[in-house]
């Protein structure tokens, strides 16, 4: 059965012990079995703290993040690619104290727009890094994500098929593909067969809509990706992202380029995507039971 998440970027900007508190709690209060909190500072975020937060509620965490230009482990510069293990590193450190299963994100470029495309020596590095960060995860039972995302905010990993490609460069057991439906509605020709298509190198899925906003608000197929995650036996989180000005704050919002108020009353988004995901994940399995055998 797949465990439900939701982004903690639904509730606040930051991880202040105020932040935290309220994200973890409301999360809670809402019956998700994870909240997945932002790790792009991984040395703000106090640990014993949130393990209490955590604990009171009875909720798992996961993290998830996006390299920046200084620690860009794709652009072939040495000192950058030591910078970007170190960091990735780091967070893994926090994932470990706090029993984190997952670790998901641009772990593999810069979350930012390029204006060239990748390298062939820069790929290599970012896999030679990430083969060796794995086996550090690998030793805390932590799996890695890698986030397939659109091409304004990596020139990397922007198709299903290519994560795959790279997961099996990579090569560790630990290393999984991580899908987004709003990424997957901009570069993907068929989203359900990309979906079907990763199969077992699926590890962890976030659902949003085209608009960022409320989920089925926007110009997606959730029946056809609902069905297709059953179709392919994915059994991991499936984590709600959603994102509005009204919460999130510098840097990322110019990163992101969320420009409009597409919500405002983050409780009620949460319980809509929890309700939401629950129907057409309840419709996809018994389509998928009923459908008609072969003759």
């Amino acid at each position: 059965m797949n465990k439900l998440g939701v982004h903690a970027l639904v509730w606040a900007a930051g991880w202040s012990h105020e932040e935290c508190a309220r994200a973890i709690g409301q999360s809670a209060e809402l019956g998700f079995d994870i909240i997945e909190a932002p790790a792009l500072d991984p040395g703000s975020i106090d640990v014993d703290f949130t393990r209490r937060e955590l604990e009171k509620n009875g909720i798992a965490i996961t993290f998830s993040l996006g390299l920046d230009a200084a620690t860009d482990i794709s652009s072939g510069d040495a000192d950058k690619a030591r910078k970007g293990e170190a960091r990735l590193k780091e967070a893994l450190a926090v994932a470990r104290d706090l029993n984190a299963s997952h670790v998901c994100g641009i772990l593999y470029s810069a979350f930012q727009k390029y204006s060239l495309p990748p390298t062939k020596d820069g790929v290599a590095r970012s896999v030679e890094v990430l083969q060796k960060v794995a086996e550090t995860a690998a030793a805390s039972g932590i799996t890695l994500g890698l986030e397939v995302v659109n091409r304004y905010e990596s020139n990397v990993l922007n198709t299903a098929s290519q994560a795959v490609e790279m997961v099996r460069r990579i090569g560790a057991p630990n290393v999984k593909v991580h899908l987004d439906c709003y990424h997957m509605n901009i570069e993907e020709a068929d989203i359900e067969a990309a979906i079907i298509g990763t199969g077992e190198h699926l590890g962890y899925f976030h659902t949003g809509d085209s608009n960022r906003g409320y989920l089925g608000s926007g110009s997606i197929d959730f029946g056809r990706v609902f069905r297709a995650l059953v179709k392919a036996n994915y059994q991991g989180p499936i984590t709600f992202e959603s994102f509005s000005s009204v919460v999130v704050g510098q840097p990322l919002e110019g990163i992101l380029g969320i420009w409009r108020n597409l919500w405002e009353d983050g409780r009620d988004l949460a319980s809509h995507a929890k309700a939401f995901t629950q129907a057409h994940l309840k419709a996809a399995e018994e389509a998928h039971r009923r459908r008609s055998p072969l003759v």
